[in-house]
């Protein structure tokens, strides 16, 4: 929905010019109703809130070559009405005030790091049962973040060519979530002593997107100071049109810690492909190896689904995902992007069903 904001600004005794900001409402409604099995001893029906939200953007022209943007996001609850303990948290998404125009664009804020938005082009799954997030951001390797404090550059489009270049400082608040704080939730504020120039995170990302090509490259880096500790790393995602029906894609992302005993290095490969059934429905499946150097602590992830758009805003799905879990893993294919935060059970295979409905207004 669109609405004008009409702002009135007062001179010492004249009314002066009216200035008008293009405001929009908008929102998602993502509910999902789940039947989960951890391989032991939980075999439940859930329903499940996933990553729905209510936003609003501001846009201004200053001139013909200089635009203001804003926007405010907060997830809501569709399942339990509250997003924290207290249900009195705001602007928990992607919150940012910025300039554009010809030179590209400045923002800061808080939102998606172009280290997580790299994942783009084989996010099929996103905040859906099998998103891929429950193999690449696992543990301490923690990259898929919306950081605090973030100033992002992105460039012009260049022949196809865009770059993205942030700096998260993060002086009185954690980078990232500490470990029992789960995602949608906000940052921490801290009252922590020493070196506050050692816990930024930095990101340098490149995509290319022309007809059938879709390429992004990013890297990131966590300073020793940051929650979880100091950490690299890099992602690659490809995908490509291989006929107006059938998309294909790929990733491959590499993270390292410092401290690499504790939280040992971890490679993820994966393929995904959908195919159009028809104007309005689509098949979809997915394969991601989480490889771990350590003992048996290897994990996969497969996902396949079907998704109806009942209008262009509306859509229904089902899917089916199962995390395969060596002995040392205790991986799910449920804990991204969703309300529901059920652990899985070390050394067991994690699968569920999902009937969902997502809502775009």
């Amino acid at each position: 929905m669109k609405k004008t904001l009409l702002v009135l600004a007062l001179g010492a005794t004249t009314i002066s010019p009216v200035v008008f900001a293009d405001v929009g409402i908008y929102g998602r409604a993502h509910v999902s109703l789940d039947v989960l099995d951890d391989g032991k001893d939980y075999q439940e029906l859930n329903l499940s809130s996933n990553s729905s939200r209510l936003g609003f953007k501001a846009d201004t022209k200053i001139d013909d070559s200089l635009t203001a943007f804003a926007q405010i996001e907060q997830e809501v609850s569709f399942t339990s009405g509250g997003n924290d303990a207290n249900g009195v948290s705001f602007a928990t998404r992607d919150t940012f005030v910025g300039l554009k125009g010809d030179f590209g664009q400045v923002r800061v804020g808080r939102f998606d790091s172009p280290f997580k938005a790299a994942r783009n082009p084989i996010n099929f799954f996103g905040d859906q049962l099998g998103d891929i997030r429950n193999v690449t951001r696992a543990g301490n390797l923690r990259f898929d973040e919306r950081n605090a404090n973030t100033v992002e550059y992105t460039s012009p489009k260049f022949n196809g060519f865009t770059a993205s270049a942030a700096l998260s400082l993060h002086e009185g608040v954690v980078a990232g979530y500490p470990a029992n704080i789960t995602a949608g939730t906000p940052p921490v504020v801290t009252t922590k002593k020493g070196d506050s120039k050692k816990d930024k995170a930095y990101d340098l990302a490149l995509a290319y997107k022309a007809g059938s090509v879709d390429l992004t490259a990013a890297y990131e880096r966590y300073e020793e100071n940051a929650a979880r500790g100091e950490r690299d790393g890099i992602r690659l995602a490809a995908a490509y049109k291989l006929t107006p029906e059938l998309n294909i894609a790929a990733l491959a992302q590499l993270l390292k810690h410092d401290n690499d005993t504790a939280n040992p290095d971890a490679t993820v490969l994966g393929v995904a492909a959908d195919y159009a059934l028809t104007a309005k429905t689509t098949v979809r499946g997915q394969y991601l190896l989480r490889d771990v150097d350590a003992t048996d602590a290897n994990a996969s992830l497969v996902a396949v689904g079907v998704e109806h758009r009942l209008a262009k805003p509306l859509r229904v799905y089902a899917n089916f995902a199962t995390v395969l879990n060596d002995k040392n893993s205790n991986l799910t294919p449920w804990q991204q992007g969703r309300s529901t935060n059920i652990n899985g059970s070390t050394g067991e295979d994690a699968s569920g069903l999902s009937l969902g409905l997502r809502y775009d207004f």
